[in-house]
């Protein structure tokens, strides 16, 4: 329309009035940014009167086809700033620091690792670049744990990543109840078992987890039965996986660990035997988050048949034990006391086992007579941490392919 900014306030009622049913639409975002501007100079929009406002915003409205609430932004802009121009973009962003390489590795890293905590997964990367001079961890090295959570939350990390029965206590005279006392040395062993599910009535593989109260250092096994003819003999071979002198085994009250083979098992190594207390729930509470957080998280929920018991003992002992212990970081716990004087923990720092253990004082003394800490040494640097993990991950999945070749047959 021609000087349509010109319009008098009785001529704009009539407008509108008169095209009631009519719509319009600009073709041009500029030329109608343009005539909107126009139109509030034309018509005085700042010294008119509520009533008038209302009409000139109606008018706009009606004639540029923008929605009202459109319409008072511009009109807003129009009142601060003399002008109604297009909005430019956002100003200066952020420079993006991690490049999608980055979201990359930690995608990989991840799902060798099964997607470890924050903090865990940061002593990854960092000891990725600094420890085992890998170049592509070289701005993942000094990453937040907060900022490990913000890259996860991303579209091209989420693309990239495929995301207990309880043993009956018997009552016994085998064991101490009490709960270990370590005093900061190695060889307290925490064990339990995980049950791999029934099929049709069948039970499925039973494991047999053995975690380091100090070190946390940590030997899985596999039995077809959880009887002493099976349990002893693998027992007998989870201890030697240990770099350590073995001085304490402390299990809950099920009658797999709590019998007399075992025990004479354990007294003719001179190994203390523990039970956990009634009531004391968190008396075996260390082992018992390793089953959820390291077992089921790698052998997951669904029944393995127990004739699978030999290849998942290989398996565990060649690749699953050694990336436990050498490239998994576990958080370690700082005791202190709050103003109740009640024992509180921090997790400040994460580290391996084989950390801890090269960290506990006198190390050389508690190892096993062969094995020294060179030994060791070599052992950890020989992958980078999640060359280890991506190696146990082939392994795993050869491993379960084995399962399913079976179940087939």
């Amino acid at each position: 329309m021609k000087n349509s900014e010109h319009l008098s306030p009785e001529q704009m009622q009539a407008f509108l009035e008169g095209n009631e049913e009519i719509g319009f639409q600009a073709a041009n975002r500029k030329e109608l940014y343009e005539w909107t501007q126009a139109t509030l100079c034309a018509q005085g929009y700042i010294g008119l009167h509520r009533s008038g406002k209302g009409l000139v915003k109606q008018y706009i409205s009606k004639v540029t086809g923008l929605s009202r609430a459109q319409a008072t932004r511009l009109i807003a802009q129009y009142v601060a700033s003399g002008i109604v121009a297009v909005r430019r973009g956002r100003g200066k962003r952020f420079t993006v620091y991690y490049t999608p390489a980055d979201i990359a590795l930690l995608a990989e890293v991840d799902g060798a690792h099964e997607t470890l905590s924050g903090p865990a997964t940061r002593k990854i990367l960092y000891r990725g670049y600094y420890e085992f001079a890998d170049a592509r961890y070289e701005r993942l090295a000094d990453i937040s744990s907060a900022h490990i959570y913000n890259l996860r939350k991303l579209r091209s990390y989420r693309e990239r990543v495929m995301v207990f029965t309880r043993t009956r206590p018997t009552p016994t005279a085998i064991g101490e109840r009490r709960r270990p006392e370590p005093g900061g040395r190695p060889g307290y062993l925490r064990v339990d078992t995980v049950h791999q599910g029934d099929l049709d009535g069948v039970k499925g593989v039973y494991h047999i987890n053995l975690v380091d109260e100090v070190t946390q250092w940590e030997v899985v096994g596999a039995v077809e039965r959880i009887s002493e003819n099976y349990l002893e003999p693998l027992l007998q071979r989870l201890l030697k996986q240990f770099p350590f002198r073995i001085l304490g085994f402390h299990s809950d009250n099920g009658s797999e660990f709590i019998n007399h083979s075992i025990a004479r098992m354990l007294n003719k190594l001179l190994i203390e035997q523990t039970k956990s207390r009634p009531r004391k729930s968190n008396d075996n509470g260390q082992v018992e988050a390793k089953n959820g957080a390291v077992i089921r998280k790698h052998m997951g929920f669904d029944h393995i048949a127990s004739e699978h018991a030999d290849s998942i003992n290989a398996f565990y002992e060649k690749h699953f034990n050694p990336y436990l212990n050498f490239h998994r970081p576990c958080a370690v716990p700082e005791l202190k006391k709050d103003s109740r004087g009640k024992t509180i923990r921090a997790y400040k720092w994460y580290a391996t086992p084989w950390e801890i253990l090269r960290q506990t004082p006198g190390v050389g003394g508690c190892l096993k007579d062969d094995v020294t800490v060179e030994q060791m040494e070599k052992l950890a640097a020989a992958d980078s941490d999640t060359v280890a993990a991506t190696k146990m991950q082939k392994e795993k999945q050869k491993l379960f392919a084995g399962f399913e070749q079976r179940r087939i047959a």
